[in-house]
This record gives C-alpha cells, sequence and structure tokens, in this order.
C-alpha cells in the first residue's frame, strides 16, 4: 500500500495561528472551489477562527442547496475588518482570484491550496500544491482532519460536491484511492449521498433545459468525428433568456458522443466592453488539453482544462484547432 500524503506542518501552523480568514477561489467558482471554500470555513470554525468565503461572482445559484458557514460575500467592502490571512483555494495562479483581491492580496499573508499543475506558489506564509490529488476538496478533508474536525454535516456535504464534482462521480482517471476514502468515512459519519445527490442534479430550471436542447442541436462535428464543439454566443444566452451558470456541465455532454477524443466549449462575454470567450475542454485517456489551454494562458488538467482568448467564439475555434489537432497527432 502506498505511503498517504500528510499535510505540510507549516500549512496547518498558519492556518492554526490567524483568527481572522479569508477564503477565496478562482472567479466563476466551480463546485471543487466553492466547496473546497465552504468546507475550510466550517472546519476553521470548529476551532474556533472567524472565516469568511469570498468569491468575486458570488455563490452559483447550481450550489445554493448547501449550508453556508456565512454570506458568500463579493465585496471586499462588506468585511467586517481586514483578515489576517487569505487562504487561496484551487487557483492555478494568483491572478485567477480576481482583480478585487490583488491589492489585498499585497499587504494580507497568505496560503495557497491547490491540485493544478505548474502553480507558481503564489502563498507567501505556505504552499501546499499537490496534482496527485484528485480535488481540491480532498485536500482540504485532509486539513479539516488535521484540524480535528469530524467529516459529517455541512462540511462533509460541501467535500462531497467538491470532490465528486471534479472526479465526474467518481469515474475520471483522476479519482483517487485517498477521495474513496475519504468519502467513505463521511458516509460512516452520516452523510446521505442520495440525498445529496438528488439536490446536486435534480434541480434544473426550464431555461437551462431549452438552452441545453439547442446546444445539442447546434453541436459541431469536426476532425472527421474527434472534435466536438458547442459556440455559445452572447446573442445564444440572450435568446434563450440564459446565463453562464446555466451552460456549467455542458461539454462533458460532447464528450459522450462515440468517436470524440476532444470536446471544446467557448462561451463568449463581455468584459470592459469587449468580447472574449472562455474555452472548456476535456478529452479522454491520453488526450492532453491542458497544453492546448496553455497555448493561450490557460491551465487544468490532462483531461480538464480552460483558458480566455481575447476573441469570439468563432475565432477562438479557428485558432485553437490547429492545436487541438496536434494533441491526438502525437498519442499513438
Amino acid at each position: 500500500m502506498m505511503t498517504e500524503p500528510s499535510v505540510p506542518e507549516e500549512l496547518l501552523s498558519a492556518l492554526r495561528k490567524h483568527q481572522r480568514v479569508l477564503i477565496a477561489a478562482h472567479t466563476n467558482p466551480d463546485p471543487d472551489a466553492m466547496g473546497s471554500c465552504l468546507a475550510l470555513a466550517w472546519a476553521l470554525r470548529s476551532i474556533g477562527a472567524d472565516a469568511l468565503v469570498f468569491n468575486e461572482d458570488g455563490l452559483p445559484e447550481r450550489l445554493r442547496f448547501l449550508t453556508l458557514p456565512g454570506p458568500v460575500l463579493s465585496s471586499l467592502e462588506s468585511l467586517p475588518c481586514e483578515p489576517d490571512l487569505v487562504a487561496c483555494l484551487d487557483c492555478g495562479d494568483r491572478a485567477r482570484l480576481g482583480e478585487v483581491l490583488q491589492p489585498l492580496l499585497d499587504r494580507v499573508p497568505s496560503v495557497n491550496i491547490d491540485h493544478h499543475l505548474a502553480n507558481p506558489l503564489f502563498g507567501t506564509e505556505a504552499n501546499w500544491v499537490d496534482p496527485g490529488m484528485a480535488a481540491t476538496g480532498e485536500m482540504i478533508a485532509m486539513i479539516a482532519k488535521a484540524l480535528r474536525s469530524t467529516l459529517h454535516g455541512a462540511l462533509a456535504e460541501a467535500l462531497y460536491v467538491a470532490i465528486s464534482a471534479d472526479t465526474g462521480n467518481f469515474s475520471y482517471g483522476n479519482t483517487t484511492a485517498g477521495a474513496l476514502r475519504m468519502v467513505a468515512e463521511m458516509v460512516e459519519e452520516g452523510l446521505d449521498i442520495s440525498l445529496l445527490r438528488e439536490k446536486m442534479e435534480n434541480n434544473w430550471s426550464e431555461t437551462r433545459l431549452r438552452l441545453w436542447g439547442r446546444l445539442m442541436q447546434d453541436a459541431l462535428i469536426l476532425e472527421e468525428g474527434r472534435l466536438a464543439v458547442s459556440l455559445i454566443t452572447r446573442d445564444t444566452l440572450r435568446e434563450c433568456n440564459a446565463t453562464r451558470d446555466d451552460t456549467e456541465g455542458f461539454v462533458e455532454q460532447l464528450r459522450r458522443l462515440r468517436g470524440v477524443r476532444v470536446a471544446l466549449m467557448l462561451r463568449e462575454e463581455e468584459k470592459d466592453g469587449k468580447v472574449q470567450t472562455k474555452a472548456s475542454l476535456r478529452s479522454s485517456g491520453k488526450d492532453n488539453v491542458r497544453d492546448v489551454a496553455a497555448q493561450f494562458g490557460g491551465g487544468g488538467h490532462r483531461n480538464a482544462a480552460g483558458a480566455t482568448l481575447p476573441l469570439d467564439a468563432e475565432k477562438a475555434l479557428t485558432v485553437m484547432q490547429p492545436y487541438i489537432r496536434f494533441v491526438w497527432n502525437r498519442v499513438k
């Protein structure tokens, strides 16, 4: 049996010694990012710390069934006082935390907890970056146990959401034995997985349903069936009365098509009066889409990655397609 990894002592020391901790993850948070933040807040509160969760984009609609340790702040003006420490979770680099937090990070100590490859170790007090972890949620579960928190109740629910989402409900190649053991322990402590999955999966709006129907119909199948693409323009979202949150998870559906090796979702948005496109890539096996995302300043994992391009969706596809083609040309 392999030796289980342990939480770095310098990280635990930093979390224990600071009374006021602001916990933040990347903007447009996915379930791993937000679930990890909420779980760490519960764990720190169990040892008497004043832990608050911040995200520039707030709490995603689809995660509002979770029990919160307090409001998820989206403005630093809502802080009752300046924190002693910023805990940065699930961020491949500091910029992904968003613009609002950058001045605070310049003057307040920080710790960096992440599982993304090539993280630059931007924490000023401690860094724990382990790409071998299934999810940041798995790392937070280990921290919670090290802090003597029991993995039950709202803490366990947040951890399960985080870990299950980043492992594709424990079906992706990144699923670790450690993550499965953590979930087993949470079940032993009373976690009701069936009830939680009911809340996670059966909460769609009609808008989301109809948007996905349209995206399915409009999907592009390219490169002799090896590449499936969804172009989500601003017009599409307006016409469907949908939001970006309604698109989350759709890229996984593209990968279900037989013969598809890379799935690509390109979603337009506007920032500072200019159009940009968020690219989400998924693959299976040895097809490394992280290398594609890295060409455009993004990152992620071998089979799940993303980037932001200063282009509309159609132009983004044009520039990305040759790099995607390279992925399977080098895998024999």
